[in-house]
């Protein structure tokens, strides 16, 4: 096997998911100042994560009759075109139902950015297909964590961070006119039709993995800092920054995690990440230092960091040769988990607390191990 290579085309797409990473990075810290502009209560400001659940569980769904129509290169564009508009939109408009509506167009375009993104990648690096993947969501959460640094410190010092965030917009024209090179041949659809029908029992066992997958990733972020802000009486500006140290592990599993031990089959690489996820949350969960807790974050970003790629692999290992569809399907698992997993642990919270609460993380990992210990079969149909 030749040693994966990182071409125009991978850095292009990697390209769209560092502006999508640097953009989200920069909307956590945003929301509460975009909440004392409104002055909204702390549910309408969260009607903001809702939207993007809801529209990304619609782009799913329409993924494969996008990809059909304009095929993958310009499905993406057309996702991040709808993505700036929203950006746009959210940065320039005032009233919360309008920066609401806003955000309903920033997750449908994020969700078709990613999932063509994983499939682009797997088509145009078949060998390196999880490395390649990853390694892009890699570049994802560095930017991630640089657009929560560079948003939160504008904030600090009084500057405009809706200024900051419009920088995704120049920047995504650079990687358009960048990517050209690499539009090839005018699509043409296929004449069987967009790819639909049924998905095989082993897939929707897959989908099941990959939802509780997510499900543990977006609790343990969401309601990190909360955590912590019980346990050390912290600031939360204190716990906000502690929390960037699960960012950072994703960054560095994401990049270096899928190229160790790239021989054995993609189950046995997910057991051992989702082995790391569990050791990180035990040592955070049960730390009695801030230092220790910071170790355990990131042992747990670490952890959860090529989950993303490894468990999007496996769809496509066994969606049927229909991997428009397949991938499509994965957003109503992620809208799902997303929307309804971090709801579950704050819910819980109100009654026995954020610590016993949090304990809803490792069911999630270890019913996600349970669904690839079930297909650990090592099949050798797609090499991955």
């Amino acid at each position: 096997m030749k040693k994966f290579k990182r071409d125009g085309e991978f850095w292009y797409v990697a390209s769209q998911l560092g502006l999508i990473g640097f953009f989200m990075g920069g909307f956590g810290p945003a929301q509460p100042l975009l909440q004392s502009d409104q002055g909204t209560s702390g549910f309408v400001a969260g009607l903001h994560g809702t939207a993007l659940g809801v529209s990304g569980i619609l782009a799913g769904q329409l993924n494969a009759a996008m990809v059909h129509r304009w095929g993958r290169f310009r499905t993406s564009w057309i996702g991040m075109a709808i993505f700036l508009f929203g950006v746009l939109n959210f940065i320039i408009l005032q009233p919360p139902l309008l920066t609401i509506s806003a955000t309903l167009f920033i997750g449908f375009g994020i969700t078709v950015v990613i999932n063509n993104s994983v499939t682009y990648l797997s088509q145009t690096h078949p060998e390196h297909s999880t490395i390649a993947v990853s390694q892009a969501n890699g570049f994802n959460s560095a930017m991630y964590v640089l657009g929560t640094l560079f948003i939160g410190t504008l904030a600090t010092i009084g500057f405009g961070w809706r200024l900051g965030l419009l920088l995704i917009i120049p920047a995504a024209l650079a990687s358009f006119i960048y990517s050209q090179r690499y539009r090839g041949q005018d699509h043409e659809p296929e004449s069987a039709g967009r790819q639909g029908g049924s998905l095989p029992r082993k897939y929707w066992l897959a989908w099941i993995g990959f939802t509780f997958a997510i499900s543990a990733e977006f609790s343990a972020v969401f309601w990190a800092a909360a955590l912590l802000r019980e346990k050390f009486e912290i600031s939360n500006g204190v716990a906000t920054t502690f929390v960037l140290s699960f960012a950072l592990g994703m960054a560095i599993g994401r990049w270096f995690g899928p190229s160790i031990a790239s021989r054995i089959d993609v189950d046995q690489r997910t057991f051992i990440f989702l082995a790391i996820q569990f050791t990180g949350f035990v040592i955070f969960w049960s730390a009695t230092t801030p230092l220790l807790s910071v170790i355990g974050l990131f042992t747990t970003g670490l952890g959860t960091s090529a989950q993303f790629a490894f468990f999007s692999i496996r769809l496509l290992r066994f969606a049927s040769d229909k991997p428009d569809l397949a991938i499509g399907r994965s957003a109503l698992g992620a809208g799902v988990a997303i929307g309804f997993a971090p709801f579950a642990v704050g819910a819980a919270s109100d009654v026995i607390g954020i610590s016993q609460a949090y304990l809803l993380i490792p069911i999630f990992i270890l019913l996600a191990t349970l669904t690839v210990f079930v297909r650990s079969d090592n099949l050798k149909e797609i090499k991955v």
